[in-house]
């Protein structure tokens, strides 16, 4: 939405240190894409996640939205996603609706439509928290809400708040994004997490690296739109191809549940796999990633090689997610 929706204030607390509101761009508004981050906003969450990774490392939590309740609405699957926003929140001492698991035991399954199921969550809540499997429908909802909406998936659309934490392991693990070769294995047709990284990616000075078969490649309407924006960007087949010059190799897994074909999945969903003999060709200095959950794309020996940074991933999560709520609800 282009406007900043009203955020609610039924007492003064006194301790300003802590609750003073801050204009930070991201004050009462929605996260619907990537889209709406520049790199200034960019700069503002990742200097607050890292801030809130030190306050967690000292202390555990604190009070900065004590006070604030978060909807944490998902018609889809989710463990990391919803475990960390609900997490997040409570590490910032707000409260949680949690309606994660249950979609089919609510009104949903009533016939209630999206607007009105939002509409009755605003009334208990600050901000809500939407993951949906239709493209679309987290701006559908910001249109119903009062409150700020958080898109946390949209079918095969965009997984905004992913991307973010995914920039923020590249930036925490190398130290840079601009000048970085990022190759991207496995399911880019269909994988949100690709489509927003990839938009992030393109405010930096980077080059991009596609490897996946024919029948999942990047859609082509982003990769042209790569392509007029002048950024270096390559296809294959074949992870051989890009595995000893990327500095990060981000892996997806083939998503069964966007195949209506199930002939379709059984021919692509072992396409890849990372394995030591793999990465015995990669850089030394080099980051391995992924969204998680994986199904067989990387071999599990490799957790304890020190560029495979997906469980550090997931818990930037949380705190990436403590940032931005902080941002939404306008607090320092």
């Amino acid at each position: 939405m282009d406007y900043v929706k009203t955020l609610p204030r039924l007492f003064d607390i006194e301790d300003t240190a802590m609750t003073e509101t801050h204009n930070n761009g991201l004050t009462g508004r929605d996260v619907l894409s990537v889209d709406q981050f520049d790199r200034d906003k960019l700069a503002y969450i990742f200097q607050r996640t890292y801030e809130m990774r030190e306050m967690v490392a000292q202390v555990g939590g604190c009070d900065l939205l004590k006070g604030h309740v978060l909807a944490c609405l998902f018609y889809e699957p989710s463990t990391r996603t919803s475990a960390s926003f609900i997490a997040a929140m409570e590490r910032l001492g707000g409260g949680v609706i949690p309606i994660t698991q249950g979609v089919q035991f609510s009104s949903v399954s009533k016939g209630e439509s999206l607007p009105d199921t939002i509409r009755t969550l605003e009334q208990y809540s600050d901000v809500i928290v939407l993951r949906h499997p239709e493209i679309g429908s987290s701006k559908m909802a910001a249109e119903a809400a009062i409150v700020p909406v958080i898109n946390a998936g949209d079918g095969t659309g965009e997984h905004p708040t992913q991307a973010l934490l995914d920039l923020f392991t590249i930036l925490d693990e190398l130290g840079r994004i601009d000048g970085l070769k990022v190759a991207m294995v496995g399911d880019l047709r269909f994988g949100r997490t690709v489509h927003s990284l990839t938009r992030l990616l393109m405010q930096y000075d980077v080059s991009l690296r596609y490897v996946s078969p024919e029948l999942l490649r990047l859609p082509m309407a982003l990769m042209n739109e790569l392509i007029d924006r002048g950024i270096p960007v390559r296809e294959t087949h074949d992870v051989a191809e890009v595995i000893e010059n990327a500095d990060v190799l981000y892996v997806t897994r083939v998503q069964k549940e966007r195949f209506s074909d199930p002939t379709q999945y059984d021919e692509v969903k072992d396409f890849f796999r990372i394995t030591p003999e793999v990465m015995a060709q990669a850089k030394s200095k080099m980051t391995l990633m992924h969204p998680l959950p994986r199904v067989g794309e990387i071999d599990p020996v490799l957790d304890s090689d020190p560029r495979a940074a997906y469980f550090r991933q997931v818990k930037n999560g949380m705190f990436v997610r403590m940032a931005l709520l902080a941002a939404v609800l306008g607090r320092a």
